[in-house]
């Protein structure tokens, strides 16, 4: 008699042995984070092209505006007070601003290596959302690397110990606002329009912000402070004055906080929907 076979067919697993389990799928908060933190690992291996970009403006703004022209008797003494905190909000806006504004144009026009994080397992509106937070990590830093320079360059500023937590607020919002200006304007501007887009945004951007002056000493030229109360970093500027600063006639602090919120909010809509449309093309 013969006895039937048990065995499958060749090449199948026997019934004994366990499939292998299959690899849990990745959340997107983990893509997200990888994703975050490979852009910081880039940046850490271009640390001295980071800090040339985010220290060397602000320092001869700092040198040639405070201590060239207030030895020369241009300026007063007290005025590098005054310019110090604009240059911290200038930092922390234009340094997110620019990590993202710049590469995003050129990854959607040439370079295309913005199509590697389209194929990430995650949500297309993350990685607009992992652009922003990488370009305010980014201002962030520069902010925070500017104060050990400003206060070397200037040792008779003081600022209030209450002050610094509502400096440091205003300063990250500066940052994550910079982030969402930089999609925005890296998801509208033309490719082709790349090489004006320092002469025709960057410019008026800071010479608007309230970066060398308080926005309540234009008083006299109405049009002028109309124009800086439309720059959103007036805000920030306004802002970190008020907490370091007191002394000096500046906006309300929650003013600058609640117009520097509604402006991220405004401007992460819109860079997000802009986004979309370019990733989705």
């Amino acid at each position: 008699m013969t006895v039937p076979s048990t065995a499958g067919p060749v090449g199948s697993p026997s019934p004994a042995e366990p499939l292998a389990p299959a690899a849990p799928p990745c959340s997107s908060g983990r893509v997200f984070l990888a994703v975050l933190s490979r852009d910081v690992h880039v940046t850490g291996k271009e640390l001295v092209a980071f800090l040339a970009q985010t220290l060397i403006q602000p320092f001869f703004f700092l040198f040639i505006f405070v201590k060239v022209l207030s030895n020369a008797g241009f300026v007063t003494t007290g005025y590098g007070a005054i310019m110090l905190p604009g240059l911290l909000a200038l930092n922390a806006f234009f340094g997110g601003l620019q990590a993202v504004a710049f590469p995003l144009v050129l990854d959607f026009a040439w370079t295309r290596e913005i199509e590697d994080r389209l194929l990430a397992p995650m949500p297309i509106p993350l990685v607009a959302v992992e652009k922003m937070v990488y370009g305010a990590l980014r201002g962030l830093a520069a902010s925070l690397l500017m104060v050990p320079i400003g206060l070397l360059v200037l040792p008779s500023v003081s600022w209030p110990v209450g002050g610094l937590a509502p400096a440091l607020l205003c300063t990250v919002l500066g940052a994550v606002l910079g982030g969402t200006m930089g999609l925005a304007i890296g998801t509208l501007v033309p490719p082709r329009r790349i090489n004006v887009l320092f002469a025709v945004i960057f410019a008026p951007l800071m010479f608007t912000g309230s970066v060398q002056f308080p926005w309540l000493a234009l008083s006299s030229e109405r049009w002028f402070q109309v124009l800086c109360a439309a720059n959103p970093l007036t805000y920030v500027s306004e802002g970190i004055r008020a907490a370091l600063v007191p002394s000096v006639p500046h906006l309300p602090f929650g003013l600058c906080v609640a117009v520097s919120v509604l402006a991220i909010v405004a401007l992460a809509w819109v860079g997000i929907r802009g986004f979309m449309r370019r990733a989705l093309d």
